[in-house]
């Protein structure tokens, strides 16, 4: 059972990845280095991503009991439930509407905002708090050298990025959505590559 469990993280972070990827290059009138990742699940293909939230979340979830009945911890496993926990919201709660997505979107931002929209807001911090959060408890907990240096850049590597997607998200700059992709990618790497080193 830890074994498919393990899998099971293997496969929500990947597949997460792969989704967003493709339905992002494919997908008309989205900008992948621009639009974030979110913005996928609106529009007339919105459940496609909706759905990657709902699925990979619940995967990661699956893979965080995983972590717990490999290593013998509890802080690590978690901490990487919650953030697939947080995937998971961020399918229930889309965000609203804006910076030209949909097509016909005013560029900007609107004046104000849904309860979803801020729901959204919430759940995509315990993404981005939880990765970095849990690549340093890995660091400090895991008992192979070689994933506990693993994990210490990757903890670095996930706090600089996701700095950076907060300041070019607040800035409205053209490159956000690159830079909110290197975040994931490095996060769920590490996690489904952790993943799969245990089982």
């Amino acid at each position: 059972m830890v074994t498919l469990l393990l899998w099971a993280g293997v496969v929500g972070g990947g597949l997460f990845v792969v989704v967003f990827a493709v339905d992002g290059a494919t997908r008309p009138g989205y900008r992948w280095r621009y639009h974030p990742v979110s913005a996928l699940a609106l529009g007339p293909r919105g459940r496609v991503q909706t759905t990657n939230f709902l699925v990979s979340g619940g995967l990661v979830t699956a893979g965080a009991a995983g972590l717990h009945g490999a290593t013998g911890r509890w802080f690590l496993p978690i901490v990487v439930g919650v953030v697939g926990v947080g995937l998971v919201l961020s399918g229930v709660f889309p965000m609203d509407p804006m910076r030209g997505y949909p097509p016909g979107t005013a560029d900007g931002d609107p004046a104000t905002f849904s309860r979803a929209h801020a729901w959204h807001d919430h759940a995509g911090a315990v993404v981005f708090g939880g990765l970095p959060i849990a690549a340093a408890s890995a660091a400090f907990r895991l008992d192979t050298p070689v994933w506990q240096v693993a994990s210490a850049v990757v903890a670095v590597a996930l706090a600089v990025l996701a700095g950076m997607f907060g300041t070019a998200w607040e800035q409205d700059r053209p490159r956000t959505g690159l830079v909110q992709r290197a975040y994931l990618v490095v996060g769920c790497g590490w996690l489904g590559a952790l993943c799969w080193s245990l089982t």
